[in-house]
């Protein structure tokens, strides 16, 4: 039997992901998105039974685009699952996105591109940002992706989202004269990633900025105390990672990158998060092993045996109080362009 279709570890693993979001969330104080949040959380749980899990990551969702049996496959997916752990990466994430996209000067009236965007939450944020004055242009290469965009755009009433179906390693951002632009995790995936830079700085006005996130160590993603399976899981995606032409440390090239484009660094620094099982974030670095493990497993990257030993590792820490789970190290570069 298929490792996703395993329905006892699938139903278990979810339980454990309902706790720990919902102790999570119970942690901060109580608004109505918190609300809404455990609801939704409430809502995952039921939906993603062992049936449904397994139809996510294996067949095109009802709710994905006419073409998703031609859909271009990313290193992580775009099915479902990968959906909702982007949404809960994005929470996680948001304050220091926002104090990043405060830095750069981006305001009410700016006009920014949102540069692969993914499901667009980072585009959403920014369309209420900049205002009806302003604009974002979502540029993406996964229509299921834009999809989900657009739909989530309309149900806001958000009308100064562009969501534009594009590869920037094929072809040029069709308009010029931006602001301002925001990428993350995005160079570390193409193999071309002066290409990147080039495209950027070519839609961006004298003056513009650019604001990066991007991993400078992923090997720092660790269990503290140190668990065996969950090392072997980041070597996985190293392995994954670099055989599609990706590099996770692109952090590190970006600065020489930057000024050779013609951009002024203007501030960069490390980020990175260490949360217990009782905390918000916790169930970021969490959360991408029980959604990832399933896709090596399916990718042929590692067997069923290990992808066990690797949940069964990460739900022992969840009930340990010891446990602490350090995030790969990301670099936030903000430059201008010259």
């Amino acid at each position: 039997m298929q490792f996703v279709n395993n329905i006892e570890h699938t139903v278990d693993s979810m339980r454990r992901f309902a706790r720990g979001a919902v102790q999570a969330e119970l942690c901060r104080p109580i608004t109505a998105s918190r609300v809404a949040r455990l609801a939704c959380i409430a809502v995952v749980c039921l939906c993603r039974s062992s049936i449904g899990y397994n139809r996510c990551m294996s067949h095109p969702s009802p709710h994905s685009s006419p073409n998703a049996a031609q859909e271009r496959d990313y290193v992580l997916g775009t099915h479902d699952a990968e959906i909702e752990r982007l949404d809960f990466q994005h929470s996680v994430w948001q304050e220091e996105v926002r104090r990043a996209w405060r830095c750069a000067g981006i305001t009410t009236g700016s006009r920014v591109i949102d540069v692969g965007c993914g499901p667009g939450f980072a585009s959403l944020d920014l369309a209420e940002i900049v205002g009806a004055t302003g604009s974002v242009l979502a540029v993406e290469r996964s229509a299921r992706f834009l999809d989900y965009l657009r739909a989530q755009a309309a149900q806001r009433e958000l009308h100064n989202i562009v969501a534009a179906e594009l590869d920037l390693m094929e072809a040029a951002i069709p308009t010029v004269d931006f602001d301002a632009a925001w990428c993350r995790w995005v160079a570390c995936f193409v193999p071309h990633p002066h290409l990147l830079i080039d495209r950027i700085a070519n839609a961006l006005r004298p003056r513009g900025v650019v604001v990066f996130h991007e991993y400078v160590e992923y090997a720092s993603y660790q269990l503290v105390p140190p668990q065996r399976p969950v090392r072997e899981f980041v070597d996985a995606v190293f392995e994954s990672w670099r055989a599609q032409g990706g590099e996770p440390d692109i952090a590190r090239e970006l600065p020489r990158l930057l000024v050779d484009h013609g951009f002024t660094i203007t501030s960069a620094r490390p980020i990175g998060f260490a949360p217990r099982p009782i905390d918000h974030a916790w169930n970021w670095p969490a959360g991408f092993v029980r959604t990832n493990v399933p896709r090596l497993v399916q990718l042929g990257v590692r067997s069923e045996a290990w992808g066990r030993e690797v949940l069964a590792a990460v739900d022992a820490a969840q009930d340990d109080p010891a446990s602490i789970f350090v995030t790969p190290t990301v670099l936030e570069i903000i430059a201008t362009r010259v």
